[in-house]
């Protein structure tokens, strides 16, 4: 993998989103989603409540592999091996010990995975699940990765199910809560 790690910044939040793993430019700007894909997600969120600089101020942000994995010779961002996400793992298990979420949004196929079992992303996008992720009892809104390279949200049947999932997602209590709080009583 190659540095440097990139991670969001420490906020203390109820809702824990977790990507892949950085790309390629996202070390350069030290934040997260900082690139194309970051551009759909927070396009996405926007539309339910939240701008970007807000839910950046608002919610956790984390990955299942911190550095980026390199560039796949088929085109695309290389998938973590399980030695790379056996060897991060430990990061995200003391960020859930520590945050405790009521809500994970684990964003793309490599993420849910971690979560639950998954074959197809049109299973498990567009409902809420109840999940126990490292020893926490939370709650589950898998997001379809927002990569350019996917079409899987631009086309049916995942558009519909983007829509649905970003429905539950705004109706649920903790993005709710974080919408409507203030700075001062997210801390």
């Amino acid at each position: 993998m190659i540095g440097p790690v990139v991670s969001g910044s420490p906020v203390l939040s109820k809702i824990l989103l977790i990507g892949q793993a950085p790309g390629d430019k996202e070390g350069g700007f030290g934040k997260p989603f900082a690139w194309t894909a970051g551009k759909t997600m927070f396009k996405w969120f926007e539309r339910i409540g939240l701008d970007e600089q807000t839910f950046r101020q608002r919610v956790y942000m984390a990955a299942v592999c911190r550095c980026f994995p390199g560039k796949n010779p088929k085109g695309g961002d290389r998938v973590p091996s399980s030695v790379e996400i056996d060897n991060c793992a430990g990061w995200l298990q003391a960020e859930v010990d520590l945050l405790k979420p009521d809500l994970i949004l684990p964003v793309g196929k490599l993420a849910i995975s971690q979560l639950m079992q998954v074959k197809k992303l049109n299973d498990v996008i567009g409902k809420l699940h109840p999940v126990t992720f490292h020893g926490h009892r939370t709650e589950a809104i898998p997001l379809p990765h927002p990569s350019g390279a996917s079409t899987w949200h631009r086309t049916e049947a995942g558009l519909a199910l983007l829509e649905s999932a970003l429905t539950i997602l705004q109706q649920h209590r903790s993005w709710q809560q974080i919408c409507q709080a203030r700075i001062s009583d997210i801390a």
